[in-house]
């Protein structure tokens, strides 16, 4: 039996408040609707997902690393740490695995600060301002990703 691509999908601080936390910038999804979009999303993938929340940068830090040698790719929505976390960033880049970071929201078109991620310097793409839906859309691109190394 052929064993199916696992994907972590890890999520930072603060959207374990999702549908409750400024539904006018995030949406009414809540995280655990996000988490059934990605399981339908795998399913229809043929790829397995590790699906994780965190309000501990160490804890995230620390669930990258796990990556290392259990993942085929990494989705993340960092929220403030990608705003912050040189440490995030240092361990993105230390698991040598394709990542693609997540936003809810159009980082672009909210204060400054949000503007810069730090995590984007790891990330092979960048997906924001299309709502919970870019969930999906990261899964199926780092499908792809992961279909196009097999194949080399």
């Amino acid at each position: 039996m052929i064993k199916r691509p696992l994907i972590v999908v890890l999520n930072g601080p603060n959207l374990n408040m999702l549908g409750m936390r400024q539904p006018e910038v995030y949406g009414r999804a809540t995280l655990d609707d996000v988490e059934q979009i990605c399981i339908q999303a795998a399913e229809r993938l043929d790829v397995g997902i590790d699906f994780r929340q965190t309000n501990g940068e160490g804890e995230l830090v620390s669930w990258v690393h796990e990556c290392r040698n259990r993942a085929q790719g990494i989705v993340i929505n960092p929220a403030a740490y990608g705003h912050t976390s040189i440490a995030l960033l240092d361990a993105l880049l230390a698991v040598e695995l394709p990542v693609i970071e997540v936003h809810i929201s159009n980082i672009h078109r909210r204060e400054d600060f949000r503007h810069h991620t730090y995590c984007s310097r790891a990330a092979a793409g960048v997906i924001c301002g299309l709502g919970v839906r870019g969930y999906a859309l990261a899964l199926q691109a780092m499908t792809d990703m992961i279909l196009d190394e097999n194949d080399r």
